[in-house]
């Protein structure tokens, strides 16, 4: 069992007001995730899910407890070491077209990831080409706008510009709930046969309980108290 990412006792609260007392979230949050499989989430309304999924990616800070990335506490990363963590824990997020720059073309929003990648203009149109087609489009929707194209195909794009970071572990928070269920199944299905591929840890977060069971080899509950795997395979 080979672990990538590692909670360890979070903690997370909220001040609504200001001198007015902290509001828990959740408590005593510890999970691991395996290299190339699913951690299902699961949880009321309200638990926390989302705030678990940034936390985990790094978009969100902890009130206490360690979020450790290949063994390392993510709060003692130096600025380079984060910016790697940062490329290799991704997250794609419910609504693909809120992900995407409506004012750019599909092209020039995977172009802007030569910055991170740090690939020739040759050699990142490569990139870009394979992975449009790695996620089953055509290279000919890069001269798209995203307001242009359907939310199954937009979501298919968010993924691609993820998977261009080649990242290790991929938080997916509700990714097909704003899709419909034809779009759903290809996008799960797409998803499964990636990790296959590659390899990539998935936390899946959705209240959808038959979808969480057919992608997750472990889930687990979060709660107030807590978050606990209630069944794996």
């Amino acid at each position: 069992m080979s672990s990538v990412l590692n909670l360890e006792q979070i903690n997370k609260t909220f001040v609504l007001k200001k001198n007015k007392p902290r509001l828990p979230l959740f408590t005593e949050v510890t999970l691991e995730i395996e290299k190339g499989k699913t951690l299902g989430i699961m949880g009321k309304s309200g638990a926390g899910k989302t705030t678990l999924g940034k936390i985990i990616s790094g978009l969100e800070p902890v009130t206490s407890g360690q979020v450790k990335f290949c063994g390392k506490n993510i709060r003692e990363l130096n600025p380079r070491e984060f910016r790697y963590f940062r490329s290799q824990v991704q997250m794609m997020f419910q609504d693909p077209e809120s992900a995407l720059n409506p004012k750019k073309t599909i092209s020039r929003i995977l172009n802007d990831l030569r910055i991170i990648t740090r690939l020739s203009p040759a050699d990142h149109r490569l990139l870009t080409e394979e992975t449009i087609l790695q996620v089953g489009l055509h290279s000919d929707l890069l001269h798209y706008f995203p307001w242009q194209l359907s939310g199954g195909i937009n979501q298919r794009v968010a993924l691609a510009r993820i998977l261009m970071l080649k990242p290790r572990v991929i938080v997916l928070d509700e990714p097909t709930s704003a899709l419909d269920l034809s779009t759903q199944a290809q996008i799960l299905q797409l998803l499964k046969n990636l990790q296959q591929e590659m390899l990539i840890s998935y936390v899946f977060i959705s209240h959808d309980e038959a979808v969480v069971h057919w992608m997750s080899h472990r889930i687990g509950q979060l709660a107030d108290q807590g978050f606990k795997i209630t069944s794996s395979i």
